[in-house]
C-alpha cells in the first residue's frame, strides 16, 4: 500500500528545491537520483572556480530551476482529480482550496524573475565570451 501524496507539499518542493529534482523523490520518479547528481555536479563545478556566477555550469543550472517551476505550476493547475489518479493510486482524497493557487501566484513571479536573471546572465556571458562588449564599461 502507498502513501498518500500532497499536490500542495509536491508543488512547494518542485517550487522550492525543484533545481534539485526533490520533488520527483517524493513522487518516487525513477531517475530522480540522475537529475539531482546532475545538479549537484554542476554545482560543485560551478562552486570551485573563483567567479562561479560567470561560469556555464551556474548558467547550466537555470534549466533545472525553470523546469522545477514549470512543474510547479503544472502540479498547481491541475484538478485534484488528475493529481490523485496519476500519483495516489486513483483514489480521490485530494481536496487542495486556495492552496495551490497561492504557490502559483508566488512560483510564478519568483520564477519568472529567476528565469530572466538566468537569460540576462547568459546573454551577458555569451556578448562577454564573442567579445561584443569590449570597450563597454558597466
Amino acid at each position: 500500500m502507498s502513501t498518500h501524496r500532497s499536490k500542495v507539499i509536491v508543488s512547494l518542493l518542485a517550487a522550492v528545491l525543484g533545481v534539485f529534482g526533490a520533488h520527483w523523490w517524493y513522487l518516487h520518479r525513477r531517475g530522480a537520483w540522475l537529475f539531482t547528481l546532475v545538479t549537484v555536479g554542476l554545482l560543485a563545478f560551478a562552486l570551485s572556480r573563483p567567479v562561479w556566477w560567470d561560469t556555464p555550469a551556474f548558467l547550466l543550472l537555470f534549466i533545472p530551476a525553470a523546469a522545477g517551476y514549470i512543474e510547479a505550476l503544472i502540479f498547481c493547475l491541475k484538478p485534484d482529480n488528475w493529481f490523485d489518479q496519476r500519483y495516489n493510486n486513483g483514489v480521490s482524497v485530494t481536496q487542495t482550496g486556495w492552496g495551490p493557487v497561492v504557490i502559483a501566484i508566488l512560483t510564478t513571479l519568483f520564477g519568472a524573475t529567476v528565469v530572466m536573471f538566468g537569460l540576462a546572465m547568459t546573454v551577458i556571458h555569451v556578448y562577454e565570451q564573442l567579445g561584443w562588449l569590449d570597450g563597454y564599461t558597466y
